[in-house]
């Protein structure tokens, strides 16, 4: 039977124990709290390694046969060439149309321009107008329209899935402030809003000064191409520690055809498209080495292999570059026009030296880059996410993509589906041609292939059907 002694001295020895559990507790809390942001530090930097960053460097004008890669001879794109050599290289890749603003608004959004309301480019050439009261009404004042912030934007994705945004070049999608880069989802914004600019005093030909810094207009001093490539890769490496999206959307190679080194003289509606082909080639170039800096910057951050790199064109070549094998240049819905060179690298991950025949087009880029955050859309994307094909685990596959231009001066359409190119050039001229064995355009083999053209037109009604069934704003063609 045990003693009142015993049982005493047992509660002693109990309270000493839980005094001593207690105290080392309190030593220990701060340990384990420490141990605990520690693992949850780590996987939160092992989650964001787990996304890729994302660069997509976007040339205006650039020519199908202006980069070594794609046969140049005259223009030196070294670093360009290395995206080639170390990854995919498309030879069937094209832009969503033949100018400026669509091509991009097809990019930011994901979806068919024709959706918005983009079919040409703003600027002075441009025809626009508002819906009144269910009628369309001339806008007369060319830089009041833009891209609303209603609609999908691959930067409000992107960084609602944990990403840095920024956006730095030529926007071309609205001049006031409530169609700026930064009410589109990107962090950061540095560059021109027009359509273009004098390359040092970073004016449309009209003097309307269009540099800016966020929404708020900034002074600079340099080479618009330069100071692109060097926010850029300020960017890269401000951001290298968590998952990033870059745009770099390059004025260049458009028009007005400005050197580096040679400020002068300004640039007027008259002068703006004066230059020849060394120019260009020099214009080019500072691209180029731009690519050099950004790729130099996400080895030197250790980034490199985590880090896809794309780069394309906003439409076909104009005047000083060269389409060939191509036939006729922007504007047109002729190969020459909306063909474009696209170069993928992402080591490791794709494979290198890769020419690949799949047919593409630029909104595919936002499905890809969106699948590849892991972010999710508001809105059905129409592009698909190319990354699957290219790595093998998916077959190539068939696209039909659609085009239009519907002014007052020009009615053209084109629709490719696999190897077929339906053209109809104005309003009563139907051509058909064999892409596979006639990438030049030149035999129109429509009485040959009856079939295929009223398939083809059947598909293009069908978009054309779906496309007016947006109710949009406003109409720019």
């Amino acid at each position: 039977m045990t003693s009142s002694f015993q049982i005493a001295a047992d509660v002693r020895r109990l309270t000493l124990f839980g005094w001593i559990v207690r105290a080392s507790l309190r030593r220990l809390l701060p340990i384990v709290a420490a141990l605990a942001f520690l693992f949850s530090a780590f996987h939160l930097r092992a989650a964001a390694a787990s996304r890729p960053n994302i660069i997509f460097i976007l040339v205006d004008d650039m020519g199908y046969a202006d980069l070594g890669c794609y046969g140049a001879k005259d223009i030196r794109t070294p670093h360009i060439d290395r995206l080639a050599r170390e990854g995919v290289k498309f030879s069937d890749f094209y832009a969503n149309a033949p100018v400026c603003t669509p091509t991009r608004c097809a990019f930011i959004t994901g979806r068919w321009q024709q959706r918005v309301g983009f079919e040409w480019a703003m600027g002075f050439q441009a025809e626009q107008f508002r819906r009144v009261g269910g009628q369309w009404v001339e806008e007369p004042d060319k830089n009041s329209l833009g891209l609303p912030t209603s609609e999908t934007s691959v930067a409000k994705m992107l960084k609602a899935a944990g990403y840095a945004t920024g956006a730095f070049g030529k926007w071309h999608l609205g001049y006031p402030p409530q169609f700026n880069p930064t009410r589109h989802g990107f962090d950061e914004y540095f560059g021109t809003l027009l359509g273009h600019s004098d390359y040092y005093r970073y004016e449309y030909y009209d003097g309307t000064y269009e540099l800016r810094e966020g929404e708020n207009a900034v002074k600079a001093s340099g080479y618009l191409t330069d100071l692109l490539n060097q926010h850029a890769v300020e960017f890269v490496r401000k951001h290298a520690r968590e998952p990033f999206f870059l745009y770099l959307p390059h004025q260049a190679v458009h028009a007005p055809f400005q050197p580096p080194g040679r400020p002068d003289p300004k640039v007027t509606k008259e002068n703006m498209y004066d230059g020849n082909r060394k120019i260009y080639a020099a214009m080019l170039e500072k691209i180029d080495d731009g690519v050099g800096m950004l790729l130099a910057e996400l080895e030197k951050q250790g980034i490199a292999n985590n880090t896809l790199v794309v780069l394309s064109s906003d439409n076909g070549g104009e005047r000083y570059s060269d389409n060939s094998p191509l036939f006729n240049h922007k504007t047109t819905l002729w190969e020459g026009g909306i063909r474009v060179d696209c170069l993928m690298r992402w080591p490791g991950h794709l494979p290198a030296g890769k020419v690949t025949k799949q047919p593409a087009i630029t909104m595919d880029l936002t499905a890809t880059f969106v699948a590849l955050a892991g972010a999710k859309s508001p809105r059905p994307l129409d592009g698909i996410d190319l990354l699957p094909i290219l790595t093998g685990a998916q077959p190539e596959q068939e696209r039909t993509f659609f085009w239009r231009v519907d002014r007052s001066t020009r009615k053209q359409k084109a629709v490719r589906h696999g190897q077929w190119k339906y053209v109809q050039d104005g309003v009563v001229v139907d051509m058909l041609f064999d892409l596979e064995h006639d990438i030049s355009e030149r035999r129109d083999v429509s009485f040959q292939h009856p079939e295929i053209l009223a398939d083809l037109k059947a598909r293009l009604k069908a978009w054309e059907d779906e496309m007016a069934k947006q109710k949009t704003e406003f109409l720019v063609r």
